[in-house]
């Protein structure tokens, strides 16, 4: 059975949501995993392969773009405005998921 693509499906997998939320400002590679790591507290890091598959499915389908390149080759990435939209709507069904938990659970 084939796996369906997250992005087809209008969703974010969580190594995609971070590298999209940190690109709500223009970062190089290093740079979105070291922010990543530091607004989950080291709960949560990306390594280099996954990052840039991420980043090559996130350029494809238009949610990010390449902002610049330095002379050390560093790509820069930024969100896109479709990104940024993609991402609020990320938000929003990861707080109803949340809300569907707790009224399953009676708060946690």
């Amino acid at each position: 059975m084939p796996r369906n693509d997250s992005l087809e499906m209008g969703e974010l997998t969580d190594t995609s949501y971070y590298i999209l939320l940190s690109l709500v400002e223009a970062k190089h590679g290093y740079l979105i995993m070291k922010t990543i790591e530091d607004m989950t507290n080291q709960q949560f890091s990306i390594g280099p392969a996954s990052m840039y598959t991420t980043i090559k499915k996130l350029l494809a389908a238009e949610l990010i773009t390449l902002f610049g390149e330095s002379k050390d080759k560093k790509k820069t990435y930024v969100a896109t405005e479709k990104g940024i939209q993609f991402l609020k709507k990320e938000i929003q069904r990861r707080k109803e998921m949340i809300k569907h938990a707790e009224d399953i659970l009676g708060g946690l």
